[in-house]
């Protein structure tokens, strides 16, 4: 039986609206938040095959491209943490209800994009409703499966989504882009958003509002001009070169950004996240972990849709089924290690996959010039399973390290970092093939940088993951 706080923050009574056990045992409030979660995964997958078509038909240049895939990772890295945050003051459901709303509205405006700036524009609100969804799917689940084993199993499942969705996504695309268009990348959304919609508030109990937690706007603005300018910075240098004065001022005022917001926490009345949190080598080893394995695997799905299409001439459809050893594995991956970790911990499957993935692609960069595609196979696999493989244990890690009145912020804490990963790997991988002194060179280049940040995770993974599963911190 659930039982409500009584006012006095003491021990409870039996409350008459509270949700029964059983339900809360049920596999709908799984669903129903999965599926937000699946939609926002699928767009940024399905993009990556529909974005030369569309800049071909948009008349967009490489730089263009970058930030019709960056401009909606940019947002939304840039407000996770506002999204967290207002789903710890307004309730979770509501706002993640809000974030469908938006993302579901914009991606219809996505499809109806006439030129690259609109449809720039339209992926911006896209990237602000992925914002408010994201940390929600997270503090719902933690919120709906409470119990240690329940909550490896949920957590395993909500990256198994991510699987599927990363799977599903490059093929979906790649269909959609040959047969009715890229607009209907878009316009696939709609249903799923409206049965997210229904689902959600059919099925997921309703989220405690803490009204007396306030949003900490400046540090809000830090991250948004962190995330901006680091991904703005790493995108001109294909156009500008990496000497450039404005791409070095934008670096380096990134840095000064995420300094403003470290100073920020440490000094604000309502921080965020409390210091002691950010100082918790599992919630911030955790979240660095995120930024590393995002970075190395979306950074080798963009450069590597850009290889099969631009140099090997493969269709849309084509890159789809090219990139599907890649994404599929991470389907597999999730639900294994959503089954393993009640048994090993999260440690030992965070450090493995990493290895792996960083096998993979140090496996790509050393395979020589334009290799026969079947070698390529194994390294984007061995990329697909060894991230995905440590995503389970990364989220446990960070969520277990939360008290529950923040699990909201925490989600948007370890998302936030998994998308700047995202971003700058797309944005760096675009840079170095426009930079290198070819193509080739660009992309094992681009491989390699992603495998030495798969190391770099392995060896945080080892450091700061607990060797076995954390309960949540009850305040």
């Amino acid at each position: 039986m659930a039982f409500a706080e009584s006012a006095d923050g003491g021990a409870a009574k039996p409350s008459p609206d509270a949700v029964p056990e059983p339900r809360q045992r049920s596999w709908a409030p799984l669903l129903a938040v999965c599926a937000g979660y699946f939609m926002v995964i699928l767009d940024v997958t399905a993009i990556n095959v529909a974005v030369p078509v569309i800049g071909r038909e948009l008349a967009a240049s490489l730089t263009g491209i970058q930030w019709i895939t960056d401009g909606y990772t940019l947002v939304f890295a840039g407000f996770l943490l506002t999204g967290g945050a207002l789903g710890d003051r307004l309730g979770n459901r509501r706002v993640f209800c809000a974030g469908v709303a938006v993302f579901t509205l914009s991606s219809a405006a996505c499809a109806l994009a006439a030129s690259a700036p609109f449809l720039v524009a339209a992926r911006l609100v896209e990237g602000l409703g992925a914002a408010l969804i994201v940390p929600g799917s997270l503090a719902l689940l933690q919120q709906a499966y409470p119990a240690t084993a329940a909550r490896a199993r949920a957590f395993g499942l909500w990256g198994s989504m991510a699987g599927i969705a990363a799977a599903a996504g490059p093929l979906l695309g790649g269909l959609l882009v040959s047969s009715l268009g890229w607009r209907w990348v878009f316009l696939i959304n709609l249903p799923v958003g409206v049965a997210c919609l229904v689902l959600t508030l059919r099925h997921v109990t309703r989220s405690p509002r803490r009204a007396d937690r306030a949003l900490d706007w400046p540090a809000q603005c830090a991250v948004i001009a962190t995330a901006a300018l680091l991904t703005a910075a790493l995108n001109e240098a294909g156009r500008r070169g990496w000497s450039d004065p404005a791409v070095l001022a934008g670096l380096g005022l990134a840095v000064l950004a995420a300094a403003a917001f470290a100073v920020r926490e440490r000094l604000a009345r309502s921080p965020v996240l409390p210091p002691s949190l950010l100082r918790s080598r599992a919630m911030s080893g955790g979240a660095a972990i995120g930024l590393l394995f995002n970075f190395g695997f979306y950074g080798m799905v963009f450069t590597a849709s850009l290889e099969f299409q631009h140099q090997r001439h493969f269709s849309a459809l084509g890159t789809g089924l090219a990139l599907f050893p890649a994404v599929a594995m991470t389907m597999f991956a999730s639900v294994l290690s959503g089954r393993l970790t009640r048994r090993t911990g999260d440690r030992p499957l965070v450090v493995s996959g990493m290895l792996l993935a960083a096998l993979g692609l140090a496996g790509w960069a050393a395979a020589g010039a334009d290799p026969a595609y079947p070698l390529l196979v194994v390294p984007m696999m061995a990329a697909g399973f060894g991230t995905s493989f440590a995503l389970t244990g990364s989220t446990a890690t960070v969520m277990g390290a939360a008290p529950s009145a923040y699990s909201g912020a925490a989600s948007a804490l370890f998302n936030t970092t998994r998308q700047i990963g995202s971003a700058t790997g797309v944005a760096l991988g675009g840079s170095l093939l426009a930079t290198a002194t070819d193509y080739d060179t660009g992309l094992r280049t681009a491989m390699a940088v992603g495998a030495v940040a798969y190391l770099g995770a392995a060896g945080l993974a080892w450091l700061c993951v607990p060797a076995l599963p954390r309960e949540p911190t009850a305040s």
